[in-house]
């Protein structure tokens, strides 16, 4: 079976992940063409025209192996693939601290990360991300928002990009199973991580 499961509707994936959790394999995506309550940090919503974007959830499980203490590997996993990405698209992007990935002054992606803790470690987690991939306009309430679509102008297959994405992410993910990994990780999120003033 696929490690991405594509579904037509739902609340939002990271709620979807979760009612599925204990049936998913580690990596397993859920990817939804249309969130009804998506949502980010705090009590943000999440805006995405359906079938547009990407919109999914990565799951992850750990068991005992990460300490809920080293607990922004999780961040550096995701925030590094999807840079990656977009790289590979040619664009430059940067992660602004803790949960969007930036372009110049402009947010392509926003992330939000559910941890499950058992004592001092994580044993899931599920990894909400939203890229803008080929919407190309966005309600005025929206400040400043940008997408792949907007800045390389074309569209994009959403089923290859998820794919695409997906790999990168999960290289990402192999890169932790080694202390010398992790270690890269944080280094070189520490280059490209920002906080605003």
């Amino acid at each position: 079976m696929s490690a991405i499961r594509w579904i037509n509707i739902t609340d939002s994936t990271n709620n979807e992940a979760r009612r599925r959790f204990s049936r998913l394999d580690n990596l397993s995506v859920i990817c939804a063409r249309k969130q009804t309550e998506g949502h980010g940090q705090g009590d943000h919503t999440w805006n995405s025209a359906p079938g547009k974007n990407l919109t999914f959830s990565v799951v992850l499980k750990f068991g005992r192996t990460l300490l809920a203490t080293d607990g922004i590997l999780i961040t550096c996993i995701a925030t590094l693939g999807i840079r990656d990405y977009l790289l590979r698209k040619g664009i430059e992007a940067r992660v602004k601290w803790p949960n969007d990935i930036w372009v110049d002054d402009k947010k392509i992606c926003g992330i939000l990360i559910e941890n499950t803790l058992e004592g001092v470690h994580i044993n899931g987690s599920i990894i909400g991300i939203g890229l803008n991939l080929n919407q190309k306009h966005w309600p005025d309430d929206i400040p400043n928002p940008i997408s792949v679509s907007n800045l390389k102008g074309r569209f994009y297959c959403r089923r290859l990009e998820m794919r695409r994405l997906y790999n990168n992410i999960r290289r990402r993910y192999r890169m932790f199973l080694s202390n010398d990994g992790r270690k890269k990780l944080q280094e070189e999120f520490g280059k490209v991580v920002f906080r605003l003033p």
